[in-house]
């Protein structure tokens, strides 16, 4: 899937586009509008972006699980060398011992991931700190042409800014993707 990226400056703006995107077939599911209003977007029924689309909770999430199994490795490895109990460790235990691990990793990197501004967003931080609407349209390969057309057309005060992928790849750069 693609996601579509729009600035435009107002609410009524904001608002007209939501209806015509919903009526051209996006569900709410894949319209989401970026906003320091929170209050105008709840007033006036616009879908706002969640928390997943403005932190990078699931990309530090997937880093951490990474990271945990890697740690796991190390430290059943370890174990299975040292062997430091008078039992050796079974299979299960071994199994026990990646599993929480690596949850710990998912929820550690997801907790680090709350403190920060989503990657695929933050070029926009200055504009909606500013007061402008950042709109966010997830649309299939076959629905992208059809959506900017719509867009060109019906809302040309809304700016395109760049298209990219609704996938995280949590190893990417801090540049958007």
């Amino acid at each position: 899937m693609k996601r579509l990226y729009y600035l435009t400056d107002t609410l009524d703006s904001t608002e007209q586009i939501s209806q015509d995107i919903h009526n051209s077939g996006v569900s709410d599911w894949n319209f989401h509008v970026h906003s320091e209003d929170q209050a105008g977007l709840t007033k006036r029924h616009i879908h706002r972006a969640n928390f997943l689309q403005n932190l990078e909770v699931v990309g530090y999430g997937e880093r951490g699980v990474v990271l945990g199994l890697l740690f796991a490795c190390l430290i059943a490895g370890a174990l299975a060398v040292l062997q430091p109990f008078s039992e050796p460790i079974t299979g299960l235990g071994y199994a026990a011992i990646f599993i929480f691990i690596t949850a710990f990793g998912a929820w550690a990197g997801g907790l680090a991931g709350i403190c920060s501004e989503s990657r695929k967003i933050t070029e926009f931080h200055d504009d909606v700190h500013k007061g402008k609407y950042l709109i966010l349209i997830d649309a299939g390969r076959e629905q992208v042409e059809e959506v900017k057309r719509l867009m060109c057309r019906l809302h040309p005060e809304a700016l395109f800014k760049r298209e990219g992928s609704t996938w995280i790849n949590p190893f990417t750069p801090n540049s958007a993707t």
